[in-house]
């Protein structure tokens, strides 16, 4: 059985790569695009982040985007955590040279990797209130804000001051003619979400598809509502962790 990634490009081989080292036909067909943006905000996000309680990212990509307008005279502040909501993020932060007692996340062994997740790590922290936080995530296509508030909420409610900072861009990806008929022809695929916006633009790319036959895991219950809206005949659930993904796919066989 093939699996199809649909995480932007650098994750989807990443992905890949470890899912063929297990015996899978594993293929990226990416469904976000990744695009820079104007890094002279994210310049002076580097310029305020010590007079920040915590930074969160709520992905890989924000790491990077962030870390790539780093002026070189800036390092990470002592007094500034750096909050992740899933492995992948903590370890692009280790790696991006972030300190480890500066950084919060979830174990590797927690049942979901989300913002409810992190919330469980840090919302008990008196020092929030009054405290200032900056959240880095990218934009839709339209330029809006992506992701759910949920955590900027709950930051709000204690007390805290929350900044958003578009650090990139995620847009539709552009498909030409041999990848769009590789898209269409893959109903006895597996395909892999991690994000609703990867199954919307799916939609947007092959409107009208028939995905009645065809299997879907889902790193989220949300995305696995959608990959159902979008008429997905079967759609599971499971933690993007890898032993867990090797485990359902097996299931699939």
């Amino acid at each position: 059985m093939r699996v199809l990634v649909t995480r932007p490009l650098r994750e989807a081989l990443h992905w890949c790569e470890q899912l063929r080292a297990r015996g899978f036909a594993a293929e990226p067909l990416p469904l976000i695009a990744i695009v820079p943006t104007d890094p002279a905000p994210v310049a002076q996000a580097w310029a305020q982040l010590a007079q920040c309680r915590a930074a969160m990212f709520v992905s890989a990509n924000a790491v990077e985007a962030f870390f790539a307008a780093k002026p070189a005279a800036l390092g990470w502040p002592a007094q500034t955590a750096a909050w992740a909501t899933g492995p992948g993020t903590a370890r692009a932060l280790r790696a991006a040279g972030v300190p480890a007692q500066a950084l919060v996340a979830p174990p590797a062994d927690a049942p979901q990797f989300d913002s409810e997740a992190l919330w469980c790590l840090v919302g008990s922290d008196a020092s929030l209130a009054g405290a200032q936080v900056l959240i880095v995530r990218g934009t839709d296509a339209d330029g809006r804000l992506a992701g759910r508030p949920w955590l900027a909420d709950q930051l709000a409610a204690v007390g805290a001051t929350v900044h958003a900072l578009a650090a990139y861009a995620r847009q539709l990806p552009r498909w030409d003619a041999a990848t769009r008929e590789r898209a269409a022809g893959a109903t006895d695929a597996l395909w892999l979400f991690s994000s609703s916006d990867a199954v919307r633009h799916l939609q947007q790319l092959l409107p009208g598809a028939d995905w009645r036959t065809t299997r879907a895991l889902a790193t989220h219950a949300r995305i696995a509502e959608a990959a159902r809206a979008a008429g997905f005949g079967r759609v599971d659930t499971v933690r993007p962790a890898l032993d867990d993904m090797v485990a359902s796919i097996e299931s699939a066989r």
